[in-house]
């Protein structure tokens, strides 16, 4: 089995297409119970947040899964696979691995170090495993990325001045208007990532913060958190007249706002400005609005070049962030090799079983004269030198188990002693029987963990 990923993110997809990809709610969950088909795919955990939509597949046929990720991802977008295939990277084994681990890490973020990707990541994987749609591998491989995200943010200073695409879009809406302390802000939904833009408004001296929410509950819940004012949408007019900066952030599946409505409602500000920020995905704002007169719309691709200029001061720290990862990497990959290790061990010890039963058997009529104390002896000794026989190679494999190459002495096992039953085994010659029980159970394990590439990689981005 091995492990594969496949998605998109900002670095590979416009907005227009992440949008179309994105999946609210539990929809990620469903996904992952229809890729979790037991046959091609034994695992699966769907993430997708603003900025990616990524699939983890746990399948003993890479190709096959990749593809069926693929085609469920355009089927559920309404985009052609074909064209999709453009934007999608995609990762298997140790460099899928180093991935999630990355991302878990806030490394592969928009804005590096923000925190939210990793209770993203959990609320995920929880979701899948909810649904019956994970086992031993993701259990353990999506506690595991929680835990290097939380190392990360213990061992370095990537979090310190914690910065979200909530705080980006303020940062933009001061580079362009200069203080805040006289603006109106309008903020547009009531969720989580609202509740962060006003936290930071605040911070920079934002002046009046009026929040609006599909219900005046939902909305008065959080104006009372940042002092601020509450209303409903259906205020939204009288709101967007008076209001300098509009912030919108709502889960809503089409445009809140759209360009008919706002030029109207700028008619009548008698040319004076207004500064909008779309951190939604699918955006609130209808892109056309950037046309009107007088209206300055960024969307969340905008917020890129404010991030870049904060990067340069986090580089020291992705780069133990990065060191972190890699350590955690191999880790995870030893586990992995004591998965495959096991069953090999498993196996050779129910080959050489087989043969020691096959050939006291073929034996039976010569033993038919011992007495039971006897043939009671005969089976001690036997199982004596079989025992002494795999002792050394057992301690050896476990020993190995911590190695990053463990596979290949693996494979050359398997081989050597035909564990997986390739050769056939000429009629007459000695331990000529079918395969016992205990060789089937340890093929049927075998088959049912993942085998690491030889050495990590780099993510598929």
């Amino acid at each position: 089995m091995h492990l594969v990923v496949v998605g998109i993110s900002h670095k590979t997809a416009p907005l227009e297409l992440r949008e179309r990809l994105a999946l609210p709610g539990d929809e990620a969950a469903r996904l992952g119970c229809a890729l979790h088909d037991g046959a091609t795919v034994a695992e699966a955990v769907v993430l997708s947040t603003c900025n990616r939509t990524e699939v983890y597949l746990l399948s003993g046929d890479t190709g096959a899964a990749e593809r069926l990720a693929v085609g469920r991802l355009a089927q559920r977008g309404g985009v052609d696979a074909a064209a999709l295939e453009a934007a999608v990277y995609g990762a298997r084994d140790a460099a899928a691995i180093a991935h999630l681990f990355r991302v878990a890490a806030s490394l592969d973020s928009l804005v590096v170090g923000e925190a939210q990707i990793l209770a993203q990541l959990k609320d995920a994987y929880q979701a899948a495993c909810d649904e019956g749609c994970t086992s031993a591998v993701f259990n353990r491989l999506f506690r595991h990325a929680v835990e290097v995200g939380k190392r990360v943010r213990t061992e370095t200073a990537i979090g310190e001045r914690p910065v979200s695409v909530s705080s980006v879009a303020v940062d933009l809406a001061r580079q362009v208007l200069g203080k805040l302390d006289r603006r109106v802000v309008l903020v547009l939904g009531a969720g989580g990532t609202s509740e962060l833009t006003v936290k930071h408004l605040r911070a920079r001296g934002a002046g009046t913060v009026v929040v609006a929410g599909r219900t005046l509950a939902t909305a008065a819940a959080l104006a009372g958190r940042c002092d601020g004012r509450a209303v409903c949408f259906d205020e939204l007019d009288a709101q967007l007249a008076a209001a300098d900066i509009v912030i919108s952030s709502t889960a809503a599946p089409g445009y809140v706002i759209d360009r008919a409505r706002l030029a109207g409602i700028m008619g009548g500000r008698r040319r004076r400005p207004m500064f909008l920020i779309d951190i939604a995905v699918p955006r609130d704002l209808d892109p056309d609005i950037g046309r009107i007169a007088g209206c300055y719309l960024y969307d969340i691709d905008d917020l890129q070049g404010v991030v870049a200029a904060n990067r340069h001061e986090r580089e020291r720290e992705v780069a133990q962030a990065e060191r972190i990862v890699d350590e955690e990497v191999g880790r995870m990959n030893d586990w992995l090799a004591g998965l495959e290790v096991v069953p090999a061990i498993a196996q050779l010890r129910g080959a050489v079983e087989g043969i020691r039963e096959a050939e006291l058997e073929r034996l039976g009529g010569k033993l038919a004269e011992l007495s039971p104390a006897q043939r009671d002896q005969v089976e001690q000794l036997t199982t004596a030198i079989v025992n002494k026989i795999l002792h050394l190679p057992t301690v050896r494999l476990k020993e190995l188990a911590a190695e990053r190459d463990a596979y290949v002495y693996v494979e050359a096992l398997r081989r050597l002693f035909d564990l997986d039953g390739a050769a056939a085994v000429p009629a007459g010659e000695p331990g000529e029987s079918a395969q016992p029980p205990s060789r089937r159970a340890g093929q049927a394990q075998s088959k049912a963990t993942l085998r690491p590439s030889p050495s990590p990689g780099a993510s598929g981005q």
